[in-house]
């Protein structure tokens, strides 16, 4: 286990490096390094460049991606199914509704933030959409016992919410319909320096409570009627795994739009790499893929093709699907849940 995170760490360092220095103008890293320093250098472009781009989108992408692994893990745990992720609830979906409601019925601004405007309003429509799946889903673990019924409920709820989006897009104008599909496609960059501290702080609550589960995660691998003669509160257990992965899930999608295959991924790709399931070594493994995995998709939207920019859910993709097609195929040989 040391060993692997160690390694993961070093590749994780490397990639750093690569976002900062490597784009569509390439920095040497000497410079890059005195930007880092504070120390001025003779292209000011690049110290734009590094601090109000590369900056950002890099830390942006390592929480970003750390966040959905950690939701998809929770998921996958508290389900005992290998296909559940962080969107499986609706709670993406709530994100989804609320900035078509903004950009599709509104026009995108609702003119109450001033010249923060379109940002702002969409972040805000993401988050209050979000959360208010997620506090129906909560609403619902407290009446539904049975966590199959749970989750059919979550995906009943995607299907509604993905109805009213298909209305708001069939009466939209090409304008805004486009506009929602972009947001749609996922993006790393969209964060500012300003703005970051929010994110992190957001995310990093969120990191910190799916650490702090560790224990109840490792109970429910045993069953829910063997965790709770451990002195496990399964009702309480279950309240906190969901909120921990709304708050995670609802953050990301307001931040970066909805992002495809990571949350799913991940967590496959961390239990085949340590072949355990203790969470113990595994969520903090998780959090490490997540981040090295989101920095390797933003990295490859640029240099995937020559001279031209790939959106980030066509990359995801290519990353993702052949780990989920290697876990149905080898599912009757995979033990994730012992």
């Amino acid at each position: 286990m040391k060993k692997k995170a160690i390694l993961l760490c070093l590749l994780l360092v490397i990639l750093i490096v690569i976002n900062l220095t490597d784009g569509t103008v390439n920095i040497p890293i000497h410079d890059t390094l005195l930007i880092l320093k504070g120390e001025s250098t003779s292209h000011t472009a690049w110290e734009h460049i590094i601090w109000q781009n590369r900056i950002p989108q890099t830390i942006t992408a390592m929480f970003a991606g750390s966040a959905l692994a950690v939701s998809g893990l929770l998921m996958q745990t508290l389900f005992r199914n290998p296909l559940a992720g962080p969107s499986i609830l609706g709670i993406s979906d709530g994100a989804n509704l609320g900035v078509a409601i903004i950009m599709l019925y509104f026009g995108g601004n609702l003119g109450l933030l001033g010249a923060a405007g379109g940002f702002l309003t969409v972040l805000m429509a993401a988050m209050v959409g979000a959360f208010s799946i997620l506090m129906l889903i909560i609403y619902f673990s407290t009446k539904v016992k049975n966590n199959v019924m749970l989750l059919i409920i979550g995906i009943m709820i995607g299907y509604l919410t993905s109805s009213i989006i298909s209305i708001l897009n069939f009466h939209a104008s090409t304008d805004k319909v486009h506009a929602f599909v972009m947001w749609g496609m996922g993006d790393f960059s969209g964060v500012s320096l300003q703005r970051l501290p929010l994110l992190i702080g957001s995310i990093g609550s969120g990191l910190v409570l799916s650490l702090l589960l560790i224990k109840p995660l490792n109970a429910l691998l045993l069953g829910e009627r063997y965790a709770e003669n451990l002195g496990v509160n399964i009702r309480r257990c279950r309240i906190s795994i969901l909120l921990c992965t709304g708050v995670l899930t609802a953050v990301t999608t307001a931040f970066c739009g909805p992002i495809s295959f990571i949350g799913l991924a991940v967590p496959h790709i961390a239990r085949l790499l340590l072949g355990t399931s203790n969470h113990k070594q595994l969520v903090p493994f998780t959090i490490l893929s997540g981040a090295f995995v989101a920095l390797l998709c933003n990295w490859l939207c640029l240099r995937l093709i020559p001279d031209s920019f790939i959106p980030l859910n066509a990359v995801t993709p290519i990353l993702g699907a052949p780990v989920i097609i290697y876990v149905i195929i080898n599912r009757d040989n995979i033990q994730y849940f012992n």
